[in-house]
Formats: C-alpha cells, sequence, structure tokens
C-alpha cells in the first residue's frame, strides 16, 4: 500500500493557500516518477497512454514527450476526433463506435482517417460505418480487432475477466480480418487485448491473505493461458495481414508480464501515472499517488467529527466501498457509516478531526484515475510547494465525452 508522507499534507496545503477548495491537483514530481516507472516496467516496448485515466491534454502532452511513450487509446470517437485535430497523431479507439457523425467526420476527412484507429469485433461495426460515410467515400479506415482476453474455467461455464470482444479463438479473428480486408475502404493494422483481470485487479488486498492468494493463482493461471492464445491469434491475423502494425496489451497492473511476451509490441497504461487508490494493491509495482483533490472542512458537529463541502464522488464498476474516494490526509479520517461520501456534505469520523478548523483541507484520493477529471474544470500542477501552473481538464475545456 501506498502510504502517505506527513510532509506532502503542508506542502499540499502551503502550494494551494491561494486557492479555495473544492480543487484538484497533480504532483509532478509523483507523475513524472510514475511516468519512469512505467517505462522501466515495459522493458523497451513503447506504452500507449489510455487518455480515460488522464482526461488532461497537458498532460497527455507532457507524458508523450517522454522517452518511451508512443500513441493514445482514446475511449470515444468523439474524442478520439477532437484529439487528432489537436494535433495528436496517433489514436487508437479502445471501443467499438455507433458514432455516425464522428464516421461522417472521419470518413472526409484524410488528416482523421490517417491518424485514427477504429476498433471492430463485429462485421455489423463495418456496416454501420460504411452507412456513416462522408464526401466519396474514399477515406480508408484504420481498423484494430479487439481480442477476448477473459480466462475460461470449468469448460467455459465460469468467466472470469470483462466481457468484451466476442472474438475468443484465433480462427475467428483470422476469419474477421479476411472479413475486413475483403471489404474496400477498411485495413486492418492492428490487434488489441485488454487483460483487466490480471491489469486491473489488485493482488495485495490489506488483511485478506487467502484472496490475495486465490487472486495470485488466478492471475498466474490467466497469464499463461492468454500468452499462448494471444500469440497464437498474432500468428493466425498475420497469416492474413503481412503487415499488421501493432498488437497491443496490458494496463498499468500487468505491464512487465504483457511486455514478456513476444507476440507484444506495446503496452497500454494510464492508470499508473495518477495511482488512484485502487492500484494500491499489487505485488508487482508501487506508484506514487500524484493525483488529489481537497474539501474544505465547513463544520465541526462534535468531538472527532468534522464535515466537508461535497465529496461523493464514486467510481464507475460494481457499487461498493473501494469505488469511494480515500480521506488521506491528514491520516486516519475516515467515513461516517450512515452517510458514506455525500453529495453536497461529508461527514469525516477520527481524532484527526480535532485538530481540524473552519477552512482547513481534507486532501482525497479518488477510486479511479481520469474519473477525477469529470469533477473538476483545472488541475493545478504542484512543484515542491509551489503551483507552477494550472491546467484545464477534458471538462474544463467543455468536453464530456460520456
Amino acid at each position: 500500500m501506498n502510504l502517505p508522507a506527513g510532509g506532502d499534507r503542508a506542502r499540499y496545503d502551503r502550494a494551494t493557500a491561494h486557492l479555495d477548495a473544492p480543487l484538484a491537483i497533480v504532483d509532478l514530481a509523483a507523475f513524472d516518477a510514475n511516468a519512469d516507472d512505467l517505462v522501466r516496467r515495459a522493458g523497451g516496448k513503447p506504452i500507449r497512454v489510455a487518455s480515460k485515466s488522464v482526461r488532461c491534454r497537458a498532460l497527455l502532452e507532457r507524458v508523450l514527450a517522454r522517452p518511451g511513450f508512443a500513441g493514445i487509446m482514446s475511449y470515444t470517437l468523439a474524442e478520439s476526433v477532437w484529439l487528432a485535430r489537436s494535433g495528436f497523431e496517433d489514436v487508437l479507439l479502445a471501443y467499438p463506435s455507433a458514432d455516425r457523425a464522428g464516421f461522417a467526420e472521419l470518413t472526409g476527412d484524410p488528416k482523421l482517417a490517417a491518424a485514427i484507429t477504429v476498433m471492430v469485433d463485429d462485421p455489423a461495426q463495418l456496416e454501420l460505418i460504411d452507412r456513416s460515410r462522408s464526401g466519396d467515400g474514399s477515406q480508408e479506415v484504420r481498423v484494430c480487432l479487439e481480442l477476448d482476453t477473459a480466462l475460461h474455467l470449468l469448460g467455459g461455464r465460469v468467466r472470469v475477466g470483462a466481457r468484451r470482444s466476442p472474438l475468443r479463438d484465433p480462427a475467428g479473428l483470422a476469419e474477421l480480418a479476411r472479413t475486413v480486408r475483403a471489404r474496400p475502404g477498411f485495413r486492418v493494422v492492428g490487434i488489441m487485448g485488454y487483460e483487466g483481470h490480471v491489469a486491473g485487479v489488485g493482488d495485495a488486498l490489506a488483511g485478506r491473505p487467502l484472496r490475495s492468494r486465490a487472486i495470485r493463482l488466478m492471475q498466474a493461471a490467466a497469464r499463461r493461458e492468454l500468452a499462448a492464445r494471444r500469440a497464437e491469434a498474432v500468428r493466425a491475423v498475420r497469416a492474413v495481414v503481412p503487415d499488421l502494425e501493432f498488437v497491443n496489451g496490458g494496463g498499468t497492473g500487468s505491464v512487465q508480464q504483457t511486455a514478456a511476451e513476444d507476440s507484444v509490441t506495446e503496452i497500454a497504461a494510464g492508470s499508473g501515472l495518477y495511482v488512484p487508490r485502487l492500484f494500491d494493491n499489487y505485488t508487482s509495482f508501487r506508484g506514487r499517488p500524484a493525483a488529489l483533490f481537497a474539501q474544505p472542512v465547513v463544520r465541526r458537529p462534535g468531538v472527532g467529527v468534522v464535515t466537508v463541502l461535497g465529496g461523493g464522488y464514486p467510481a464507475s464498476g460494481a457499487a461498493g466501498t473501494d469505488r469511494l474516494p480515500e480521506p488521506y490526509l491528514p491520516q486516519g479520517l475516515r467515513y461516517d457509516p450512515q452517510e458514506g461520501a455525500g453529495e453536497v456534505q461529508t461527514p469525516l469520523l477520527g481524532s484527526p478531526a480535532d485538530d481540524l478548523l473552519i477552512g482547513d483541507r481534507v486532501w482525497f484520493r479518488h477510486a479511479k484515475a481520469g474519473e477525477l477529471c469529470e469533477r473538476f474544470e483545472a488541475l493545478h500542477l504542484v512543484e515542491g510547494d509551489r503551483v507552477t501552473a494550472t491546467v484545464p481538464t477534458y471538462r474544463g475545456e467543455g468536453r464530456t465525452f460520456l
């Protein structure tokens, strides 16, 4: 687990003393150190930055300027178009889209068609793109095929992993590659497989040694099965598309394991830059919390209690306490179980509350990475004990893609 340094709270308070909370910061020293660690773990393979986990153009530009990073993995077609028009030249859309207006824009602009690769796992998606074409329809659409990475046990009766692509076996992936190749206006350029059950699930849960052990056993089995199946799938697709440009895999929690696969040419990662609370529980790496938000103390209801303004910023996924932000600094605060993290106010319990005055700050960590940026229009970039820049989030630029 990442334990907070006592000096960080004072440093963040000094850096933002001239600002009113609520506010969000990114500690640039931690952000850069996390970027360096991702590159080290990738072992020489380029890292494609998952924009969903950053949602700030200035920080995307910052990390892509560093050696070891190349390209963006986006999450909607509208975002992809916006980023490509902003100067990002290599954008892989990680999810299929039904955005007909976006496809019309993409197919009507040679620059966009060259910069953006779309995700396909079903011939019906090709039909939708063709019906959406604009202009003379001559722009070739770059296509990436997604391989389902889930681990199937007990003859397929038990599934471990996200429900994403229907393409599980190498033959099915190769068949779709042939379908795309035979269809005018499309070109297969890549394969993607996101092993979320390995990359996005912590294997060192505090106070749960048996479950942690079970997760490690599952992930070891999943890595072995997927490495063999992915290699076979890549061979099958390369037999159809010899000039395949990339094979993308991984995620923050499995960078070094996925990079070790010969069939993988690049790694996807993003959450490891901010290191939200869900990425504390890994044996494979230790990141530094880089993105935090502060809520002001506005009430002192009694001994051992303070109330901060707002703070109810749950993360996506299956509902649970692990999706709530973590009261981080000062250490020792916890939610009132009857109220939790509230929309307009959040009571916090614990002895540190008695040392907090009206107007003081409580620093929180979000459960997931980029979702924090949907709550704030700006990120204040902290270096040492100073804010050296303030940059807009996607929301601050008027962009809310999902």
